[in-house]
């Protein structure tokens, strides 16, 4: 597991430059204008910065673009990377040309000159971010390892607290990216609950309620779920109550399906070793949970997640089954393998039980429809409250992370009714995810504020984005921080 390289902000210092012998990034915004320390970089390269920033080439770049040129005259450095950023750059653009910075960051020194750039602390946090790999699994002896990061800033005291920050938000992506890349074998749900368990180093209470005592609650249709699996089914719930006394907490739900082989509704062969990242959601609840203890939140939440195993065997539930919830409720199995929303439905019932919150979201990789709709760039959003689902969607734009609502209405409610039961947990593939919303909002009392987070396509990729490698992205841990941050601290 890799842990983050977080950056030190230090004064410029020019004779220091010449001596570096890693990388030095040099981040400008117009060709005539260079501050101290480009200056500096480019009379030991004997004029060749300024050449490279009067050229076409720089001409071209756009803001976060980013250009090496490779073994300098005049400088002991490997390269010079230059990116270009102009002072009113966003702080997306910014964190994603860190994210270049962070792809060769890992072991190697890396010294950023970024003169007066006000957003240094953002390409820090995006060079952190992208410097992640998960190799524990990898017997190469070569691996990159360590590594540092020094940015120059012509007034450090402004960013004094800025390696705390990103501590906390790197560690909290770091421990969901880890958790989703586990293969099933190694993250059981026993392994998984141990892990969770270990947050309470960092002051979080926690809580696993074993399958006895699921059973007591009525928790059956989470149950039912983990039938078929050895790995016996659990709930975690973690309390961070750190905000005003006896105020309701935000609760986060995630989905925690370890491993999905969709039961005796067996998926496909090809593709179906990428289900280890099916409990996607339970980990980016977990690294939430992780980035609010870290940074000592002033806030109330409690994350509880639903830790199963769906597999094929003789005690496995079948299709045609009728499972009884926690509400009440009860849910004809017309495909096994649509198993989130049976986990998901009974807990966010015990949440809102037990914790009477003061809004809930729950998290999933739910449904192969919103990729479908929404490819990989965007988390669907499902919401019953306006003002409460506005006010993430403009925390998830602030920190980059895409998140595009999609509709709800009664008018979905027919295609999952059930002749036999209450409701049948798939309606067909017509709207798949809105009716997996649908089905999920059967499970929310009346005037809780509510918002569903399909992120099947945005938890894990097949391709490198520009702040994390292939594989998981820790979708939903800045985006979640940030709602925290800015609606339920005081």
């Amino acid at each position: 597991m890799t842990s983050p390289i977080l950056p030190s902000f230090t004064d410029i210092n020019l004779d220091a430059i010449g001596t570096h012998s890693g990388r030095v990034v040099v981040v400008l915004s117009e060709p005539g204008k260079l501050h101290p320390a480009a200056r500096r970089v480019n009379k030991l390269m004997r004029g060749a910065l300024v050449r490279f920033a009067e050229s076409d080439a720089f001409e071209k770049m756009k803001d976060g673009d980013t250009q090496d040129i490779a073994w300098p005259t005049g400088l002991q450095a490997e390269a010079v990377q230059v990116v270009r950023l102009s002072p009113r750059a966003d702080d997306d653009v910014a964190r994603k040309a860190g994210g270049t910075i962070g792809k060769a960051l890992l072991g190697k020194d890396v010294l950023v000159l970024a003169g007066a750039l006000k957003s240094a602390d953002e390409l820090a946090l995006g060079a952190t971010l992208r410097a992640y790999a998960f190799d524990d699994h990898q017997t190469n002896e070569d691996a990159p390892e360590g590594g540092s990061l020094t940015v120059m800033v012509s007034k450090p005291e402004n960013f004094e607290t800025t390696p705390d920050n990103i501590k906390a938000l790197s560690e909290g992506v770091f421990f969901t990216r880890d958790l989703v890349n586990e293969p099933a074998n190694v993250l059981t749900t026993t392994e998984f609950a141990e892990r969770l368990i270990a947050l309470g180093d960092l002051g979080v209470k926690v809580k696993v309620l074993e399958e006895d005592e699921l059973e007591a609650l009525g928790m059956r249709a989470l149950l039912a779920v983990g039938q078929g699996s050895e790995s016996p089914s659990k709930v975690v719930v973690m309390e961070w109550l750190k905000g005003e006394k006896g105020a309701a907490p935000l609760a986060l739900v995630g989905k925690g399906v370890v491993f999905d082989t969709g039961g005796i509704s067996l998926k496909p062969g090809a593709g179906m070793e990428d289900m280890t990242m099916d409990m996607g959601g339970a980990g980016t609840v977990s690294g939430v949970m992780k980035t609010l203890a870290l940074r000592g939140a002033k806030a109330n939440v409690v994350g509880l997640v639903g830790l199963v195993e769906n597999m094929p065997d003789g005690r496995a539930q079948r299709p045609g089954d009728i499972v009884k919830s926690m509400k009440g409720d009860t849910i004809e199995v017309i495909n096994t393998d649509a198993e989130g929303r049976l986990v998901l439905c009974d807990v966010m019932w015990h949440a809102q039980e037990a914790y009477k919150p003061a809004a809930m979201v729950d998290l999933a990789t739910l449904t192969g429809a919103v990729i479908i709709g929404l490819g990989h760039e965007n988390t669907g959003v499902f919401s019953n409250d306006d003002k409460f689902c506005n006010g993430f969607l403009k925390a998830a734009n602030a920190e980059g992370e895409g998140a595009w609502r999609l509709p709800m209405g009664p008018g979905y409610d027919k295609l999952i009714k059930s002749h036999k039961a209450d409701i049948k947990n798939v309606g067909g593939r017509a709207a798949g995810s809105i009716t997996a919303a649908q089905f999920l909002g059967r499970f929310v009392k009346e005037d809780q504020p509510w918002i569903h987070l399909d992120i099947a396509g945005t938890a894990q990729l097949s391709a490198e984005s520009p702040l994390a490698p292939k594989g998981a992205t820790g979708w939903g841990v800045l985006a979640l921080n940030r709602m925290v941050k800015d609606q339920y601290e005081g």
